[in-house]
């Protein structure tokens, strides 16, 4: 029997900078959490971005289910790529984070400089970005997961990810 094929590639420099490149234009992610009543899965769309410092972040509502999930377990995952205008959409590269989430201190310096850095890539936020029941959280990467199209798999390491 012949040996199993193992479909991860080695990672290389062009995953690399796929993988960041994707972190660096997304502006949306689909977040995945466990739910604190059932243990369940759940996904939501969320806005994303790259705070100050370059860590992947996003504005959360403390209604939202996502935010109380993430309280109650830090955990996530978040899907990021989008489908390009044609043809088949799994052929288009995407990326998948683990993450833990950190809910962000809301000093006033640091606050502002967070705010800034949502609302240049996120300019309708500001409608609601200084609203009382929101918060920044943070994504510490602790690895992922690209496919980069077609038989084009890469496991990638924290260093592999880091955006700057």
């Amino acid at each position: 029997m012949p040996d199993k094929i193992d479909p991860i590639r080695d990672t290389d420099d062009a995953a690399r900078a796929l993988a960041r490149d994707l972190i660096g234009a997304a502006r949306i992610a689909a977040l995945g959490v466990i739910e604190p009543e059932t243990g369940a899965p759940f996904v939501s769309r969320i806005a994303f971005g790259l705070g100050p410092d370059g860590d992947p972040m996003t504005l959360v509502s403390d209604l939202a289910l996502h935010a109380k999930a993430l309280r109650a377990d830090p955990r996530a995952a978040l899907l990021i790529g989008e489908p390009g205008g044609k043809g088949d959409p799994l052929t288009h590269p995407r990326l998948t984070l683990r993450a833990t989430a950190r809910f962000l201190d809301t000093a006033a310096a640091d606050r502002a400089r967070l705010r800034e850095a949502w609302l240049r890539h996120h300019p309708k936020a500001a409608l609601y970005v200084d609203f009382a029941d929101f918060r920044f959280v943070a994504f510490d990467v602790e690895s992922g997961h690209l496919n980069a199209g077609f038989a084009k798999a890469y496991a990638l390491g924290q260093n592999d990810l880091k955006v700057t």
